[in-house]
């Protein structure tokens, strides 16, 4: 474990991570969009990360699920172990030239690796690149993501996308969250002995599926 970026030894032996996206109570109540905040949690639900979203409010108004941010994840001891960024890019089957493309740094200031989707008229798909934009693993969704009283799962598969490896998985929480807040509650399962800077990037692909396709407030009601 000596060879680990800091902070990713938590990651080592996991092969089960939940993410869980905190509501502030004014949000909540009035739909407000606020800065993201999540805790990321082992599968004994201990936290091990949290992790917080920086953009401005001009972005999130007018931009919403396309804008651009900052996710910064610093584990229990405060110090920042990961950073997601992501450009504003397009989100539109119609527009192939300028899909999706996330990049993961641990620690921040060194590459860990890339989300970058791929265009498809029917499915979202995404591929896992590692530090040297070398593809590692896809990520295929389902037609639909609505997940109408069910949980939402996107395939984690081998470059074959023949063979799959595990999931992350968007888990219906109740009618009254899923309306009245963006809450999100996500369970990323992988082999344990993946890459533990893939499952890093593991991580930024949950964040950057749950704003494309499951971003929801009062906003839009």
């Amino acid at each position: 474990t000596h060879n680990l970026p800091p902070g990713l030894e938590y990651l080592n032996q996991l092969d089960q991570i939940i993410i869980h996206q905190q509501v502030e109570l004014l949000e909540a109540i009035l739909g407000t969009e606020s800065s993201s905040k999540y805790e990321i949690k082992n599968p004994l639900g201990q936290r091990v990360y949290f992790a917080v979203e920086e953009n401005g409010c001009f972005d999130r108004k007018l931009c919403s699920p396309l804008r651009a941010f900052t996710i910064r994840i610093a584990d229990n001891a405060g110090r920042e172990v990961i950073r997601v960024i992501r450009p504003l890019r397009c989100n539109s089957c119609c527009f192939p030239c300028f899909l999706q493309e996330l990049e993961v740094q641990s620690p921040p200031g060194t590459i860990a690796g890339y989300v970058v989707q791929n265009w498809d008229p029917f499915l979202p798909k995404f591929t896992i690149q590692n530090q040297s934009k070398e593809d590692v693993l896809k990520i295929i969704g389902p037609c639909a993501t609505c997940g109408c009283f069910e949980d939402v799962d996107f395939e984690v598969k081998a470059l074959n996308e023949m063979t799959t490896i595990g999931k992350i998985s968007k888990y219906w929480s109740g009618f009254v969250n899923d309306v009245f807040t963006n809450t999100a509650n996500f369970g990323i399962q992988v082999p344990v002995d993946l890459d533990v800077r893939i499952k890093a990037v593991m991580i930024g692909a949950c964040f950057l599926i749950d704003l494309m396709f499951f971003e929801n407030s009062l906003d839009g009601l």
